[in-house]
């Protein structure tokens, strides 16, 4: 048979080299909860909140001017009204990434 303590250093060892596997693992894991963007998406959402907002603007002017029988006056001025809020949720997106992009970078920096 084999010596006592020869197999509780073994164990210990075994032990120690889990230990650095599951520290190795999980620091290249990140939380699936936490969601993780590449730039074409980001660049798409904006896309889409830009025409969203071109679009809703089309919409109740449309509408309006068919209720009141007015030339595509509340088209026009709702056109621009949803540009407007695109181009401002655009720019939010923008500030939340760029926000991100900082924490990521103050965070990377902490460790060092």
């Amino acid at each position: 048979m084999s010596d006592p303590s020869d197999q509780n250093d073994h164990t210990v060892r075994l032990k120690a080299l889990e230990d650095r596997i599951a520290a190795a693992k999980g620091e290249d894991r990140k939380p699936h909860s936490e969601e993780h963007y590449s730039q074409a998406n980001m660049a798409w959402r904006m896309v889409i909140e830009l025409v969203a907002g071109l679009g809703i603007g089309f919409g109740i002017g449309y509408g309006l001017d068919v209720l009141f029988g007015t030339t595509p006056i509340f088209m026009v001025l709702f056109i621009f009204f949803g540009l407007a809020a695109g181009v401002k949720t655009m720019m939010r997106s923008a500030q939340e990434m760029q926000n991100e992009a900082l924490a990521k970078q103050a965070d990377k920096n902490e460790e060092d």
